[in-house]
């Protein structure tokens, strides 16, 4: 598994992707999806960015532990092993976890070890999920509620 780095910078620390989280983030390569209109074409070749090896993931999460309540991944479920075994390294660290994928859904065996899931690909026309007509779902899984509302820039309204 690999993840691009931020104009060669480690993971970035993120405060808007995730409601009331602040999370380390790592955008893996390698995504088969190739969505029209996506942003992140550089992340389509595999063989692009740096290992992540799980004592280098574990050494970006010992270093950023006490600024961070979450890791997310931009993607990462086409490498299922190497995923679930760094969500299960977020977790016994005490973080939660987040994926943002491209697909409508993600097996049980990856979804039952993040706490939040984007799920929906890219599509211009539909916008994302500030969008009241995005066709993206932003959840939160142990609860189920969508999170969506969040993203708007008015979110004073409850979800229904």
């Amino acid at each position: 598994m690999n993840y691009l780095p931020f104009n060669s910078f480690p993971p970035q620390v993120l405060f808007q992707e995730i409601p009331d989280e602040i999370s380390l983030a790592f955008t893996i390569t390698g995504c088969p999806l190739k969505c029209q209109g996506c942003h992140s074409t550089d992340t389509w070749d595999q063989n692009k960015g740096i290992f992540l090896s799980n004592n280098l993931y574990m050494d970006y999460l010992n270093r950023y532990k006490k600024m961070i309540s979450c890791v997310l991944f931009f993607g990462g479920e086409w490498q299922q092993k190497a995923l679930i075994e760094k969500l299960l390294i977020s977790k016994k660290m005490g973080l939660k976890t987040c994926l943002y994928t491209g697909l409508d859904y993600v097996p049980r065996h990856i979804y039952q070890h993040l706490n939040y899931l984007k799920t929906g690909p890219w599509r211009k026309a539909l916008g994302g999920l500030e969008s009241t007509t995005t066709n993206q779902r932003f959840l939160e899984l142990s609860t189920g509620n969508l999170l969506n509302y969040r993203f708007k820039k008015d979110h004073t309204h409850v979800a229904a």
